[in-house]
């Protein structure tokens, strides 16, 4: 048996609604994606990246970034993100889709390759493996796993707009169809909040990038968790802000 092929697919586009052109936001003269394709890379269980931007004329910059650094990228859908990480996964063919958004410029590579390790090490068993579905990590350490099969199940029969819109959400709304398994951190650190989908995020992480960057460019979660704890006063920024529903 061949050893699956393991495709990261970032999803990333300019026209978020709450803080638009987030992915080029620049924190010491590199943007947020600039900073998530560096950590990604550091990937040892992924055979290759891949950027899933949108089709919209706004979205030729993040086509642009990829080609200048030199990053796979697939432009598809806006709306129909099911379609766009489909063809994207299809066109690189995938047999393990990882999914991760593009707002997520401190995610830790070695949870990205825990949640790899433990679909892998039951591939085929699971369908679909996260480490978000019962809450331990915070948001931006969010990552999905999953095979093609499942989900070209899903491109196939998923019909509402909002199983559409959400990659995932068909897979995980069906618990009897798919197999499903999940990842956790040893202490549940949820309340923290790493993405960044609005100013406050924003101003959270520019703080933990120039305070860790510039010492440790790989730095970990525990790093950041470490930081956190040294300035408590941090958690307050975006503490007060609330997630979307559904991812």
């Amino acid at each position: 048996m061949k050893q699956p092929k393991v495709v990261i697919i970032v999803q990333a586009r300019m026209g978020a609604t709450r803080l638009p052109g987030k992915p080029l936001r620049m924190i010491m003269g590199r943007s947020l994606l600039d900073y998530e394709m560096e950590r990604l890379q550091r990937s040892s269980k992924a055979d290759q990246i891949v950027v899933a931007t949108t089709t919209a004329p706004q979205d030729k910059v993040i086509e642009d970034f990829c080609r200048s650094a030199k990053i796979p990228f697939f432009r598809g859908s806006e709306n129909d993100v099911l379609s766009r990480y489909y063809h994207a996964a299809k066109e690189h063919n995938a047999d393990i889709v990882v999914r991760v958004t593009g707002d997520c410029p401190l995610i830790d590579p070695n949870i990205v390759d825990s949640t790899i390790a433990h679909c892998l090490q039951h591939f085929p068993d699971y369908d679909y493996v996260s480490n978000m579905r019962k809450p331990s990590y915070p948001r931006g350490m969010d990552t999905e796993v999953f095979s093609f099969q499942a989900m070209e199940r899903a491109f196939l029969n998923a019909k509402r707009p909002e199983e559409r819109e959400h990659v995932t959400l068909y897979l995980y709304e069906h618990p009897n169809d798919f197999k499903l398994g999940g990842v956790e951190y040893p202490s549940d650190e949820s309340k923290y909040r790493f993405t960044v989908d609005t100013e406050e995020d924003f101003r959270l992480v520019e703080k933990l990038i120039t305070t860790l960057y510039p010492k440790k460019p790989n730095f970990t979660f525990e790093d950041i968790l470490e930081q956190m704890q040294l300035h408590p006063e941090w958690f307050k920024i975006n503490s007060h802000i609330q997630q979307k529903p559904v991812r």
